[in-house]
């Protein structure tokens, strides 16, 4: 009955936003003060989309039982760690070890600690730290610690715990059993902090993503890997792994193929009067171009650089046989391509900037013959500018499970949310340790978006495509919150109207909109309370707004995020992060002086009492949502110990 229902109510919350905001962009958008008029309709613009994003999810939500099958095959317990306690990360690895399924216990230190390495030790636990082949290469935070940990361990099913994340004995008992449908990849169940009280200030619980929500992306085969608490399949990582490692040689190869055309084009033109050297040279690019040709056909990257380096090698005896001259300063270009060489095979380092070099140089016929002819020689199927050829976990975020999660789907694989309380958490105590930890969550999603969009990738269905992108188009939200804050203080504080009048064709539109939007909300809640998340979604503009423009810097310009590794206890009074949070108490001053001036202008006659009313309203839903802020400032963590719950989740 609840499916159904969610159903007709967001159908009928969809098409009454739809109603509204099509009137209010034909018919009630004031232009004469289109700077605030015009944000406030886009604003509203972007709430319609999320409630039809939030329709959409619910609309196939998926209330799984437990599976059929029983719990079957060899599994492996990872518990990743960078510098948290080893106190912290012993007592998890202990409640790991009494887990019943058998399996093996691993920590995977990141810190590479002594002190961490003997305390796993004595309790006879997996150690796994970096290996030398990490030196000097890119590290990929957590997502680089277990591919580092995939190529030392064996077991069939991987359990990821982060260092705080105390496993129950039977969680691999009751996750285990999707398995048994060789098409499931992922089992991830709920996330639940155990330090956290009944208020729930730093809003840390998300009862509503860990439930209807992943509930709802289940049922569209989109639920996703949220890092912990999630049991994932072997061969499909290394499955994953492979193919984008294959990837990335093609893109190599390609990339390789066009610089070569290039230099092949400049190097006729200065042959053109030598004919012998310019029957070499369009020997070789026609070679180059029916190598780029037959990738495009699928053939095999080995074959097709083999081939290549063939018939590379017969036009270059050729040239050399020949009597052309004047190429000494293409040879001193040659040596400075970016190649390297080991003991096995050479090595070619994919350098953009070095290949533009290459290619817009003019190039004696001889010249480019020997740079082509570099250049296949060194191309190599290994990734020397990476610790390990193959990564199974995305590298491409500095939050490795939804990429990884969405590159599952693409490659066919199936997931699955198991809605029990199977594990238990710390999360921050303090305000700056959340914003510090949101903002990490909002950076690598929005890498991801940035990167790899869903909308665009191949593989993934319709339903998965706006899956990933609902959750990402979410972290957008900061940009409507500016003008939601703005407008209605810039009607009471100038009488300055951003729709035409405050009609009844308004009130008539909106108030059916709104009510179906919450009414949707509150179906689809089920009981949960959230009224915490929706206070952030809104009170923490300026931390979505920067995680935006800081993840496209880093996409687009390469300027380094940085990976930030959340401390899972006090220590000490954590100071009050004023400058991350003076933009929603300047809001909020603004908003009490916008609301005192508004009344002062209807007492004085001057402003409109409906539109003040309205406004003053408006002010008054802001102030007690950004409330939550200095709330958060003051707080101190729980005054004791939360305790053990059965289980939080309906």
């Amino acid at each position: 009955m609840r499916p159904v229902l969610l159903r007709v109510i967001g159908l009928l919350a969809v098409l009454a936003g739809l109603n509204y905001v099509v009137w209010r962009w034909l018919a009630s958008v004031n232009w004469e003060a289109w700077w605030i008029a015009v944000p406030l309709v886009i604003a509203e613009t972007y709430s319609l989309v999320d409630t039809f994003f939030f329709a959409l999810t619910m609309w196939r939500v998926r209330i799984r039982t437990g599976p059929e099958a029983p719990a079957a095959g060899t599994a492996d317990v990872f518990i990743t760690t960078y510098d948290e306690p080893v106190d912290l990360v012993m007592t998890t690895a202990s409640a790991a070890q009494r887990i019943r399924y058998p399996h093996t216990t691993w920590v995977l230190d990141d810190g590479a600690r002594p002190e961490m390495r003997a305390a796993a030790e004595r309790q006879g636990l997996g150690y796994i730290t970096r290996t030398d082949d990490w030196t000097d290469k890119p590290r990929h935070a957590k997502a680089g610690n277990l591919n580092n940990a995939l190529f030392q361990t064996e077991g069939e099913f991987l359990l990821i715990l982060d260092a705080d994340q105390i496993p129950k004995p039977e969680i691999l008992d009751h996750t285990l059993g999707y398995f048994a449908d060789p098409e499931v990849a992922l089992v991830q169940t709920p996330q639940f902090f155990s330090n956290v009280d009944e208020a729930d200030v730093l809003g840390n619980q998300a009862p509503l993503f860990y439930g209807p929500i992943q509930q709802g992306k289940d049922g569209w085969n989109a639920a996703f890997f949220c890092g912990s608490n999630a049991v994932l399949r072997r061969d499909a990582l290394m499955q994953l792994g492979i193919s984008g490692y294959v990837r990335d040689v093609e893109n190599t190869v390609r990339t390789s193929l066009r610089a070569a055309d290039r230099m092949l084009a400049k190097a006729a033109r200065s042959a053109r009067t030598d004919p012998e050297a310019a029957g070499l040279v369009a020997l070789l690019r026609d070679h180059v171009r029916a190598a780029s040709e037959s990738l495009r056909a699928g053939d095999s990257v080995g074959e097709v650089t083999f081939r290549l380096r063939e018939e590379v090698d017969a036009v270059s005896r050729a040239a050399v046989r020949s009597h052309l001259t004047s190429v000494e300063e293409d040879l001193a270009a040659i040596a400075e391509l970016p190649l390297q060489a080991d003991s096995e095979l050479p090595a070619f380092v994919v350098d953009e900037a070095a290949f533009e070099r290459l290619a817009e140089r003019d190039w004696s016929p001889l010249g480019a013959i020997e740079s082509v002819q570099s250049i296949t020689e060194a191309l190599a199927v290994d990734r020397p500018d990476e610790a390990q050829p193959v990564m199974p976990m995305a590298t491409i975020s500095v939050t490795e499970d939804m990429a990884t999660a969405m590159q599952l789907h693409a490659n066919g694989w199936r997931s699955v949310y198991h809605h029990e309380l199977l594990a238990t958490g710390l999360a921050p105590e303090d305000l700056g340790t959340m914003l510090k930890q949101r903002l990490r969550w909002a950076q690598g999603t929005l890498q991801v978006m940035l990167k790899d969009n869903p909308l665009l990738k191949r593989g993934l269905d319709a339903g998965q495509r706006l899956m990933y992108f609902a959750t990402m188009w979410s972290y957008l939200a900061g940009f409507a919150a500016i003008v939601y804050l703005a407008a209605p203080a810039i009607y009471l504080l100038a009488g300055v109207m951003p729709v035409t009048a405050w009609s009844v064709d308004f009130f008539a539109r909106f108030i059916p909109y709104f009510v179906l939007s919450q009414l949707m909300f509150l179906v689809g809640a089920h009981g949960i309370r959230t009224w915490r998340g929706q206070q952030y979604a809104l009170a923490l503009f300026p931390l979505w707004i920067k995680a935006c423009w800081t993840s496209a810097a880093n996409v687009w310009f390469k300027r380094p995020l940085g990976f930030v590794v959340t401390p899972k206890e006090r220590k000490g009074r954590a100071p009050i992060p004023w400058r991350e949070i003076w933009p929603q108490l300047t809001a909020m001053v603004v908003l009490v002086v916008a609301a005192i001036v508004g009344v002062l202008r209807v007492i004085a006659g001057t402003a409109d009492g409906v539109g003040t009313l309205v406004n003053t309203v408006w002010v008054v839903y802001d102030l007690v949502v950004l409330s939550i802020i200095p709330r958060a400032a003051l707080y101190r963590g729980p005054a004791a110990p939360a305790l053990e719950k059965e289980s939080p989740l309906p």
